[in-house]
């Protein structure tokens, strides 16, 4: 059996691993394809695609071009992954400078809002050696961190990070039709991401699937490292219900999120390379 990783950041957004680090760890632990999925952008792809062109192994392994975007439902922040899409798609890439454009102007008010509380923090800061990053919250958590304001990436986002504290900004996003549409105009399959952690009950999961699905959503990710339990049955019972293609992915970042490997996420995740043939096909039919 091969195996998959369907999600995967690197430090073209909040990850800590170059596209280069990323390709050569799927190498090494022998993943047969992994799809880049940064936030809002797919600038990562080319170095990982180059990358695994240069080193000249002989290997199976794919690199699916994809992207993560963020969209707005009721309040929530929902995210929208894009797999096998054409990432030099103008209409794509119009649209993400757009959110990029978006998030930077929080990151502004957002830094601002800490300096007034006595942080010494601005977004030149928050690159971390690549100046071409699209900074997220784990950028300011892991300088919080690294400058001794909290402990970890989690008491960050508890004390200043997260939405209820006096710091947050909120974002500007996507509808999620923009998201889905701009996916299917660039030739991609648009995924509903990691479906259980938008803090909705199992009857607010399906109402969130089954509008998304007549947006035009082709798949949903079932397997993911944050499964427990029965969670992964009840994502695959929706898959079904509404059918939808099933993806799965470690959601890696690297460092920024420690426990999570590539692969195998907290240990046990096991993506089967026999999901990707239904993918392939369903990209066909969009």
């Amino acid at each position: 059996m091969k195996y998959i990783d369907l999600h995967v950041h690197t430090n073209a957004s909040d990850g800590t691993c170059t596209p280069s680090e990323v390709v050569e760890k799927a190498l090494q632990i022998g993943l047969s394809a992994i799809a880049i999925t940064d936030h809002d952008t797919v600038s990562g792809i080319k170095e990982a695609k180059q990358y695994l062109k240069s080193i000249n192994k002989e290997s199976d392994l794919t690199i699916i071009p994809g992207v993560e975007i963020s969209a707005d439902y009721h309040g929530r922040d929902i995210h929208i992954l894009g797999l096998y899409i054409n990432e030099s798609d103008k209409g794509l890439n119009t649209k993400l400078a757009k959110a990029i454009a978006d998030r930077e102007a929080r990151n502004e008010k957002m830094a601002e809002n800490l300096r007034k509380d006595g942080i010494d923090i601005h977004v030149s800061d928050l690159t971390f050696g690549e100046p071409n990053t699209v900074i997220t919250r784990a950028h300011f958590a892991r300088f919080l961190t690294e400058h001794g304001y909290v402990k970890n990436n989690t008491d960050a986002f508890t004390k200043y990070l997260g939405s209820d504290t006096k710091y947050y900004v909120p974002r500007s996003y996507m509808t999620p039709k923009d998201a889905i549409d701009i996916i299917l105009a660039a030739g991609g399959v648009p995924v509903l991401a990691h479906p259980l952690l938008y803090k909705l009950d199992l009857a607010g999961i399906e109402e969130l699937v089954s509008y998304v699905k007549s947006l035009g959503m082709a798949g949903i990710e079932t397997i993911y490292s944050s499964n427990t339990g029965f969670d992964e049955g009840i994502v695959r019972r929706f898959a079904n219900k509404y059918d939808l293609l099933m993806t799965g992915g470690s959601d890696f970042h690297g460092s920024n999120k420690p426990q999570i490997s590539m692969g195998t996420g907290r240990g046990n995740l096991k993506i089967p390379e026999t999901l990707l043939e239904p993918i392939k096909r369903g990209c066909e039919k969009l």
